[in-house]
């Protein structure tokens, strides 16, 4: 029998592979005191959710993912209480530690979708439970029974909390009522556009970060970087940086040099005061313009169109782009002899820790890594070069570590979405499309070939930077339209860099370029860039997106010279997506962005609000990676270092009018977090393309 560590708490579970996290400022996955419960129910899906409802009547999941941002807590919470008829405010989801089995994975924008069905089954269970302890105590029939608000009411008005019912419940086995979950006509909270759980923790400063933790003996620590990517330290003089007051060690690992410190601001002059001589890194007589010319190379060549069918073609470039999350990369790390302890945000904590296991030659279950909300992440924490770092740092200096990238390291030095190339033609005849073909190249990533993992990761990206476009046949989105003979090549170009998978991957640059020859192919057949994809999209759903932003957007109303609208759509994770944009683009160099409308099918969505900020942020990518943000390489070094030189859309540059609509559905979820990006990229780029009677080719366009 397997047991939690709750006083007399409910609890539907499944066994954890580590114990809760020790540290102050970590999110606590149990409350009152900790003693052995019985288990209801062990999980046999891959979830392996945990659900305990403690004698102060607060319901706890403990949740195999992590929190960046997307609102994931949320939509869970609103699973549970919607199954367990409890208060939202009653139910509380702290993060899973790395567990030894089951599904941690946080990515590819699956996590609403694969938690829908086991969460809501995990709590429909427990209310089944709840509902027959209750029956028992009163002697009623269960089905007499109701619940609401966190409590078991009787006909008769007796009321019971769920916490005080939990010692009787933990020992049923065979519910009296069905446990099956509520059908969607049911549903009150799913559906409802809801505040976020975290609202008011997150506008107070009272949500924890990696950097907000107090780790006993847990130092502040920086690493001096090379200047070019993939660098090798040749010699160190660290006298005069451990002479410093304030410095506890200075320690050289693959990466660079490490310095641990009193304060993050002793560490810094300390770093700066290192006298270091480097090796130049493997690219260092390498820079955009020959790495441009090795793409275009490395694009497969289209074949033979159709006999007698006009050619609309294109090529198009797109720039390396970082993932810049707010809150930059941070780890706590406490190696000590035998032993190790991480905490740091993980979007892929099972591997984090395995691959930290192996850089420290640990047994794995001697390693726990504790997951703690990031402050964004689009992709960056599917990575974990910072705790893995940490690891190595603590172990060569004796003592626990708190060590933090600054922005400029993770710019230049972390990973990063690849550049590439593409090669488009649609082939079309007696007014309508007969074949397309969509050849690509990117660069692929030889980091871990040449010894170099360390300092720029701990392995290839865990949704490979090629994924999507070496797993189909077919470029992902041709198959969208009525395009006839489709066809679709890759090529790559191997660097010595750190790449990672960005936020929709391949999507945001495949769709993209196709999206742009759409609205070129419709202006070359004279017809109307929204009534040509009417009547060549394959899917009802997606035409009905993009009926809905065309009727909202008001498309085709008569606009002031040097402004336009534009429009895309996307289809993914069992989800699609329209976009609408209007540009103001009267100073080329200069244009602005004014007014986004989404609308999006994703089948039931959970937190219709959630949903609405999701589509906002990627609206917010598509402006700054079509318009402006990029990053250049310069003999081998990343040119940009901050916000400053990397220029992500700022206020300033978002849209003056927002709104998203979502289409009412009772499917199961689909997924949403990425979806709307190569949308709104495809349709600033076509929007740009209208008001200034250009071709854009290029992206970002101020490259």
């Amino acid at each position: 029998m397997v047991h939690s560590l709750v006083a007399t708490t409910l609890t539907v579970a499944a066994p954890l592979g580590c114990d809760s996290a020790t540290a102050e400022g970590a999110e606590r996955t149990v409350h009152g005191d900790r003693r052995p419960s019985d288990v209801l129910v062990t999980g046999t899906d891959a979830e392996m959710l945990v659900l305990e409802v403690t004698p102060a009547n607060k319901v706890v999941v403990r949740l195999p993912r992590v929190e960046v941002g997307q609102g994931v807590t949320t939509a869970v919470a609103m699973m549970i209480a919607e199954e367990l008829d409890a208060r939202l405010a009653d139910v509380d989801i702290p993060l899973a530690d790395a567990r030894n089995e089951g599904n941690q994975f946080t990515g590819g924008s699956s996590s609403v979708s694969s938690l829908y069905g086991p969460a809501r089954h995990l709590a429909a269970t427990a209310r089944a439970k709840l509902v027959t302890a209750a029956a028992r105590r009163w002697h009623v029939p269960a089905r007499t029974l109701r619940t609401r608000g966190t409590r078991v009411f009787a006909p008769d008005g007796r009321s019971a909390t769920f916490g005080s019912l939990t010692r009787s419940a933990a020992r049923i086995t065979r519910p009296a009522v069905p446990t099956d979950p509520k059908p969607a006509s049911k549903h009150r909270l799913i559906g409802r556009p809801t505040t976020r759980i975290d609202a008011r923790d997150l506008i107070t400063g009272k949500a924890k970060y990696t950097g907000d933790l107090t780790v006993a003996g847990a130092r502040p620590t920086v690493v001096a970087r090379p200047p070019t990517i993939g660098g090798k330290v040749l010699s160190v003089d660290s006298g005069a940086a451990r002479a410093m007051p304030g410095v506890h060690a200075v320690v050289q690992i693959d990466g660079g040099v490490a310095v641990v410190a009193e304060t993050f601001h002793h560490a810094f002059q300390a770093r700066d005061a290192l006298r270091i001589k480097w090796a130049p890194g493997p690219l260092a007589n390498l820079s955009d313009s020959g790495i441009r010319s090795r793409l275009r190379a490395a694009v497969p060549k289209l074949g033979t169109p159709p006999r007698g069918s006009a050619q609309t073609e294109a090529e198009f470039e797109f720039a390396f782009v970082s993932h810049a999350p707010m809150e930059v990369l941070t780890a706590v790390a406490d190696v000590r002899t035998g032993r190790a302890e991480i905490w740091f945000s993980a979007q892929t904590p099972t591997s984090a820790r395995e691959d930290i296991a192996s850089r420290l030659d640990l047994p794995v279950s001697k390693v726990q890594v504790h997951v703690l909300r990031g402050g964004g992440s689009f992709g960056r924490r599917l990575n974990h070069d910072a705790a893995v770092e940490a690891a190595l740092i603590s172990k060569q200096a004796g003592r626990p570590v708190k060590l933090m990238w600054s922005r400029a390291d993770d710019i230049r030095h972390g990973r990063m979405r690849p550049a590439s190339h593409h090669r488009i033609r649609a082939s079309h005849a007696r007014g309508r499309v007969v074949a397309f073909a969509h050849a690509t190249a990117s660069v692929s990533e030889s980091f871990e070939e040449r010894g170099l993992s360390t300092q720029g990761g701990v392995g290839p990206a865990q949704v490979g930077a090629n994924s999507a476009v070496r797993a189909a046949p077919l470029p992902s989105g041709s198959g969208l339209y009525n395009f006839g003979r489709l066809s679709g090549k890759s090529g790559s170009v191997d660097l010595v860099m750190p790449l990672g998978a960005w936020r929709s991957v391949d999507s945001g640059t495949v769709r993209t370029a196709e999206e742009i020859v759409v609205d070129e192919v419709a202006r070359s057949l004279g017809q109307d860039p929204v009534a040509f994809r009417r009547t060549t999209l394959r899917s009802k759903t997606v035409r009905a997106v993009l009926d809905k932003v065309a009727t909202a957007g008001k498309w085709g109303r008569t606009m002031p010279r040097g402004h336009a609208q534009g429009v895309a759509v996307h289809e993914e994770y069992d989800s699609c997506v329209a976009c609408l944009v209007e540009i103001d683009a009267v100073d080329p160099k200069n244009p602005r962005v004014t007014k986004v409308v989404m609308a999006a099918d994703v089948g039931t969505a959970v937190n219709p609000r959630g949903l609405e900020a999701q589509l906002m942020g990627t609206a917010v990518d598509g402006i700054s990676t079509i318009l402006r943000a990029g990053l250049h390489i310069d003999r081998g070094a990343v040119r940009e270092s901050s916000f400053a030189d990397f220029h992500y859309a700022r206020q300033q540059h978002a849209p003056q009018h927002f709104e998203a609509h979502i289409m009412p559905s009772r499917r199961a979820p689909g997924g949403a977090g990425e979806l709307g990006v190569p949308a709104a990229s495809g349709a600033v780029a076509n929007a740009y393309a209208r008001a200034t009677g250009t071709k854009p080719r290029r992206f970002p366009l101020n490259f």
